[in-house]
């Protein structure tokens, strides 16, 4: 596998800005190179130790779903070749991690689905029977599939601080209705789209989270990454049991076992071992292949 990207070091391009997980860089006044390293975060800490190729995993599903959910929405792709906006010194930094994207005006609300009920989710439901406020049906177990999948929006956090749940009432506050109904309306549908599909590849996609933009026309695009072990809980299908949390292919591993030192949550984060890092890698990866059929190099 090639080289592990922590932090990318392009100098054909100006950084605009280093994410959690993405290094994001100036092309023009209508694009970006958004560049996804091998970084992880776990509750909003980035760790100083990357998952080797995850980067490349999360940009080649991310392409597959933006590619599969055009009916749906459109998405921030220019289908331009990243190696062709760097200098040939730094084609091997983009290879399969990078995409060339639109600029866009981001909307100040994360769009989060949930099919099942677990994580905050079922946190919340053990104490008052709802989930963001919205109430649901009693006797529900964890991990229990929802009667029909629920628009739960949370603000956007900037890096080392934690995203919200808000109700669909303050998205409107902060959107207007159109918007918002439009956003919940489209999430729905993708969240639908996709986990009906993942069924057919042995995936239950429990929830997940997409982020939207606008363009200079005002007209809604999904953008950033869609559908990944990083944005959504995967779990096994053939041991999926309701009652408890289930095993999963995205980075609740690292979860679990930071929860397990008993970490305070907040910087510096704890170097992961070895057989932690390998095992999430392999999670990782093994959701990239049974998803698409097709694995980083």
């Amino acid at each position: 596998m090639s080289e592990v990207v922590f932090n990318s070091e392009l100098k054909s391009l100006q950084l605009i800005q280093r994410g959690k997980v993405r290094d994001i860089y100036a092309i023009d006044d209508s694009k970006m190179l958004f560049l996804a390293t091998d970084r992880l975060s776990a509750f909003d800490v980035v760790l100083p130790t990357p998952i080797p190729g995850k980067g490349k995993v999360l940009t080649g599903m991310s392409n597959f779903w933006f590619a599969r959910t055009q009916h749906i929405v459109a998405n921030h792709l220019t289908g331009i070749d990243p190696a062709s906006v760097v200098s040939a010194a730094e084609a091997a930094q983009v290879a399969g991690r990078a995409v060339v994207v639109r600029r866009l005006k981001p909307l100040p609300v994360e769009a989060i689905v949930r099919g099942y009920i677990v994580g905050s989710g079922w946190k919340e439901y053990k104490t008052s029977g709802t989930v963001c406020s919205m109430p649901l049906p009693a006797g529900l177990r964890e991990a229990d599939k929802l009667p029909q999948p629920i628009f739960t929006p949370s603000t956007k956090a900037a890096v080392g601080d934690h995203d919200e749940n808000i109700s669909f009432e303050r998205m409107v506050e902060l959107v207007g209705r159109p918007l918002a109904e439009q956003v919940r309306d489209i999430s729905i549908r993708l969240y639908t789209f996709a986990a009906e599909y993942a069924l057919t590849k042995g995936i239950i996609i429990a929830d997940t989270k997409f982020e939207f933009g606008q363009d200079e026309a005002g007209d809604l695009v999904l953008m950033d990454e869609v559908l990944t072990p990083d944005s959504s809980r995967f779990w096994p299908v053939d041991s999926y049991a309701p009652g408890a949390n289930p095993p999963s292919f995205d980075k609740q591993y690292v979860r679990d076992y930071l929860e397990s030192l008993g970490w305070n949550k907040k910087p510096p984060a704890p170097e992961l071992p070895a057989e932690v890092v390998q095992k999430t890698t392999e999670r990782y990866r093994e959701a990239l292949r049974q998803l698409t059929g097709s694995d980083i190099e």
